[in-house]
């Protein structure tokens, strides 16, 4: 990877500019970015290359064995999960991904995420072009947008690059990347984070596992949500503006006769978020919305791993942090897309749904979800024991059929109608064919049952599942 966090370069690297066979290579292939024709704003063919091209050296293959391991660990998180939530599982199949394959299967999600706030920087190179710049430049001017699609998408592909290299699963950050149905774990990733944390490897992969299978019963069963939680993102981005002096700064290092001057461009600092109420207000809305999807997670997953996991307090404490601090990379591509995806009160809404499930039980508390008016404010966080008295309401009060599929979570006939247990594969995804447990997190087949008697999990009490 290029010492530059968000360099534009070509897959291949920084060309010799006294090699004329790499001169003339890295021509051909900036002439065929440049004229790469696209439906957005920014090059995503070239981000897509840029990033795989950055993490091929340190990228391995996931062994069959992990593969297995992380199958079963999915499989024994939805068996844990069931007992404490009313929303079945969501993982239709399972898949072990490298980094590259995080990159690929992300990388749609991430083109309608960052193309509004894109397009605007692009749209607004013409005009901040320097004038020595634009003189030099001459009939090639029609070329800037495509100049700057391709520069934006290089920076892109390389932050991308530094995500996929921390990034623990598909969920990750709170948001849906991946296909749906498909529960993605990095294996690579996951080991590293595991050493880290001086934690068991089996632990540290089966509470991910539990995190990522919370996610995908709430997108998969909350109809609306993934709208929802994408409309959040895209109207705070709405809001961010081009900062002209950062854009103006950074085409000042380039010199049309140097590629190699490319490398000196940096974007980062070039958004700003606007400072008004209507940006405040939907800064407001996505951490309230983030925090209550992560919230609810890591109170049901708690819920689900009781005392089955020696190290969850800790486990636990450091996925907070994780996600309410964000990683380097993180940090880093929030600088360069002016977008901070972050539940920054987290503990807050873990609470508020704590203090749910203890005045109105599972059925109760997962009711909230049963349309997007029924969700608490942030400013309900600091009052969760008020919310909850007067959330004296259910999903069948409010007049809905709940024989309809899109209210009641039940899967779509086209999605499949396999459980997790039975775990089809597709798109080259691996499904769990077999149950074993983590080893030292008391998930062997007998250990399954230890929420209820003779192997069978008890629901809490207040949350009894509704009768078909």
């Amino acid at each position: 990877m290029t010492d530059i966090p968000f360099g534009f370069s070509v897959p291949g690297g920084t060309p010799d500019p006294n090699d004329p066979q790499q001169m003339a290579r890295f021509l051909s292939q900036l002439q065929q970015f440049l004229v790469t024709p696209g439906s957005g704003p920014v090059n995503w063919d070239l981000a897509k290359q840029v990033a795989t091209s950055q993490i091929e050296a340190d990228d391995p293959a996931v062994a069959s064995a992990d593969r297995t391991e992380l199958a079963e660990a999915l499989k024994l998180a939805d068996l844990w999960l069931d007992p404490v939530t009313t929303l079945p599982s969501g993982v239709r199949s399972t898949a072990a991904w490298t980094r590259r394959e995080w990159i690929e299967k992300t990388l749609p999600v991430w083109q309608q995420l960052c193309d509004p706030v894109a397009g605007r920087m692009v749209n607004s190179m013409g005009d901040l072009m320097p004038e020595e710049l634009r003189g030099q430049l001459g009939p090639m001017q029609a070329m800037v947008s495509s100049l700057g699609g391709a520069m934006f998408g290089g920076q892109l592909g390389a932050a991308l690059a530094s995500l996929a290299g921390e990034v623990l699963s598909d969920s990750d950050i709170g948001l849906p990347l991946g296909p749906a149905g498909v529960a993605g774990l990095l294996p690579t990733n996951l080991a590293a984070y595991g050493e880290g944390l001086e934690l068991p490897a089996d632990q540290v992969r089966l509470y991910t596992a539990l995190r990522e299978a919370a996610h995908h019963r709430l997108y998969a069963h909350v109809p609306w949500l993934r709208g929802h939680m994408l409309a959040a993102v895209e109207t705070y981005a709405q809001g961010i503006t081009v900062n002209r002096e950062a854009i103006e700064e950074a085409l000042g290092h380039v010199d049309p006769s140097n590629p190699e001057s490319m490398q000196e461009l940096n974007f980062e600092g070039v958004f700003t978020p606007e400072d008004t109420p209507a940006q405040r207000s939907a800064l407001n809305r996505l951490e309230t919305s983030l925090a209550l999807v992560e919230g609810w997670v890591t109170h049901v997953v708690t819920a689900a791993v009781a005392d089955r996991l020696p190290n969850v307090a800790r486990l636990t404490e450091a996925f907070q942090r994780r996600r309410a601090e964000g990683g380097p990379a993180e940090q880093t591509f929030a600088a360069l897309v002016g977008l901070e995806l972050r539940p920054r009160r987290l503990r807050e809404a873990t609470a508020l749904w704590e203090e749910l499930r203890a005045r109105r039980g599972v059925d109760g508390r997962d009711a909230i979800w049963g349309h997007p008016d029924l969700l608490p404010s942030a400013d309900d966080f600091a009052e969760p024991a008020a919310f909850a008295d007067t959330s004296s309401f259910d999903i069948g009060d409010m007049g809905f059929d709940l024989s309809d599929p899109a209210l009641t979570g039940t899967v779509p006939p086209e999605a499949g109608s396999d459980s997790p247990a039975e775990g089809t594969a597709r798109d080259g995804d691996t499904g769990p064919d077999h149950a074993a447990g983590e080893a030292g997190s008391g998930g062997d087949a007998n250990s399954r049952g230890e929420a209820g008697p003779e192997g069978t999990a008890e629901r809490p009490e207040g949350g009894d599942k509704p009768q078909d």
